[in-house]
């Protein structure tokens, strides 16, 4: 009989306390000391009302890294004595906390357990899936028996009002011309927050009475970048031709003039391909080769940015041939917020542990990526 895959456990941090849509600006701090004139905007758009971010609101510094936060979310996988067993350590991020060395070994000396492998896998959302098909296919292969999987974000340090202020000074004049070059840089201010969620994976299902396991049925991720220019980008600037320009290539003032490491989202470009191509194309191919009939489906889990794109990604499915009902979907956008890589353990953790799943029910969970156009599927089975 082939190895399966099983995930055993799953849990999710998400730091401090929920932070609502007042609350926000006064958390990350205006720009300049004015109020943002989109956030507003945004917030109607993205339908998300409350959030997380690792900063301490009473000093405004940061509550946690990104390796705090992974390693919480791991923590609560297990007792120390479960997690001194773990084989395979594989972290996914899109901003560790530094260049080097890696997210995964920072994790690792964060948790403190013994010897064992880790693996960092970088992107943006898919990062989070990249790490988990890694100890999926380390599993199955049947080069380790357990491993553990995270996602995490730590992208408040990025977004805090006094990290733009100078920048707004220097270009006051060129943003007053070309207001756009604002709105690529705020548009994101209120879209991403904070979090972390890991999975535990084995080559056995639990064998508690009562407990519930996923069995990993398939993974499906494919980048579409040999097509796209790049949309969604950081520690870069955008070219007119759509090449990107790497930091090292400017000097380190220039780094500040430019917000360079600032995160930037072609929005344009964003909302013309991002259905296309990480929800129709894939998922079309996926149907016609019968790895997905959507009568079989108990359970859409999508990782959608805003709210906004929620109808959208229904039109694609449906354009697929692929009609799950919206009854059928689970998402908790809405309270939880855009932690990008994180996103899709975050809302895993949130149904897995709500009591509603039942034997032979069937998962199918949704990844986009708008770094440079990729995507994900994957498909697990309740057992």
């Amino acid at each position: 009989m082939p190895q399966q895959v099983f995930i055993n456990h799953i849990s999710a941090f998400l730091p401090n306390q929920p932070v609502s849509n007042d609350a926000m600006e006064s958390l990350l701090m205006p720009v300049a000391t004015r109020p943002s004139r989109v956030r507003k905007l945004i917030l109607r758009s993205n339908k998300i009302s409350s959030r997380y971010y690792a900063i301490d609101p009473e000093t405004g510094l940061a509550s946690h890294n990104n390796a705090q936060l992974t390693a919480e979310a791991v923590r609560k996988l297990g007792t120390q004595t479960e997690l001194d067993t773990i084989e395979l350590l594989a972290c996914g991020t899109t901003l560790p906390d530094q260049i080097m060395p890696n997210h995964a070994l920072m994790v690792h000396g964060e948790l403190g357990i013994p010897p064992c492998e880790a693996i960092a896998t970088a992107g943006v959302c898919l990062a989070g899936t990249m790490s988990l098909k890694y100890v999926y296919m380390a599993i199955l292969s049947g080069l380790n028996s357990n491993g553990v999987a995270t996602g995490s974000e730590n992208v408040s340090s990025l977004l805090r009002g006094h990290l733009f202020t100078e920048e707004m000074a220097l270009q006051g004049k060129e943003l007053e011309k070309n207001p756009e070059l604002a709105f690529e840089k705020d548009f994101l201010r209120w879209m991403l927050s904070d979090g972390a969620g890991a999975v535990w994976m084995s080559n056995k299902p639990n064998s508690d009475s009562g407990s519930i396991s996923l069995r990993i049925d398939w993974i499906h991720q494919k980048s579409y970048a040999g097509e796209l220019d790049t949309c969604m980008y950081a520690g870069a600037m955008k070219m007119e031709d759509g090449s990107l320009r790497g930091w090292r290539e400017y000097l380190p003032q220039e780094w500040l003039e430019h917000s360079l490491f600032s995160i930037k989202q072609d929005v344009k470009l964003l909302n013309d391909k991002i259905i296309e191509y990480t929800v129709t194309r894939p998922l079309r191919e996926l149907v016609k080769q019968g790895q997905v009939d959507p009568e079989q489906i108990d359970w859409f889990l999508p990782h959608y940015s805003s709210g906004f794109f929620r109808d959208k990604v229904h039109e694609g499915i449906q354009l697929a041939n692929c009609d799950i009902p919206q009854e059928k979907w689970f998402s908790n956008l809405s309270t939880k917020g855009n932690t990008g890589s994180a996103s899709i353990y975050i809302i895993l953790e949130e149904l897995f542990s709500s009591g509603r799943l039942r034997k032979g029910q069937r998962l199918l969970c949704y990844v986009p990526e708008s770094g440079r156009f990729s995507t994900a599927f994957m498909h697990f089975t309740v057992v």
